[in-house]
């Protein structure tokens, strides 16, 4: 008899996937509708399935939560790190015009044009070195976010995700954006493992 009640518990809870499963694929299908209708056509009914399986237990949600608290922080620190170089450069300028006009003050009137010459170069050269050191921040930060979508692609496809492989085509990435929305809304409706609220 046992036997039986414990067959009867894998079918009810068989059944309740399946429910589930439902649940999940027809509110997918209605969050599609608001999307772009070329990405609309890209979201096969397959993908959609697929999708819901792999939102059943759960788990993706926390992943897809994490990875976005990681991204949060991660932004936060590359913004202040950002700030912080361009606080040095303001220093640095405010240090160099404040050097400079000591000197003026300190120069002899016929050395003046030599001396606002020599400060000209001094100034374009600190100029030229503070561009530089922007572009290599801000190219350090555009490759560190690359880094970090690459890292969240990579671990969506590993948590079996429809729709998620590393890639750096704009279309597939705007998919995938998508794809998170789409995941995201879910959450904000409790549409998590246990939740029937869609």
């Amino acid at each position: 008899m046992e036997r039986y009640g414990g067959a009867f518990e894998e079918a009810v809870d068989g059944a309740r996937q399946q429910e589930r499963h439902y649940q999940l694929l027809s509110a997918l299908q209605s969050l599609v509708k608001e999307l772009p209708s070329s990405f609309q056509q890209r979201l096969s009914y397959t993908t959609l399935s697929d999708l819901a399986l792999a939102l059943l237990d759960g788990t993706v949600f926390e992943i897809v939560q994490g990875l976005l608290e990681i991204q949060h922080l991660t932004e936060k620190s590359l913004y202040n790190q950002r700030l912080r170089l361009q606080n040095e450069h303001r220093v640095l300028r405010q240090a160099l015009r404040q050097k400079h006009q000591e000197a003026q003050q300190a120069c002899r009137p016929h050395n003046l044009p030599v001396l606002q010459a020599t400060q000209q170069r001094e100034l374009e050269a600190v100029e030229h070195r503070i561009r530089e050191e922007q572009r290599a921040m801000d190219q350090k930060i555009v490759l560190e976010l690359d880094r970090k979508v690459a890292d969240q692609q990579s671990t969506l496809e590993k948590a079996g995700v429809a729709g998620f492989y590393v890639t750096t085509n704009p279309q597939e990435l705007t998919l995938q954006m998508n794809l998170l929305e789409l995941i995201r809304k879910l959450q904000q409706r409790g549409c998590q493992a246990g939740k029937t609220a869609l």
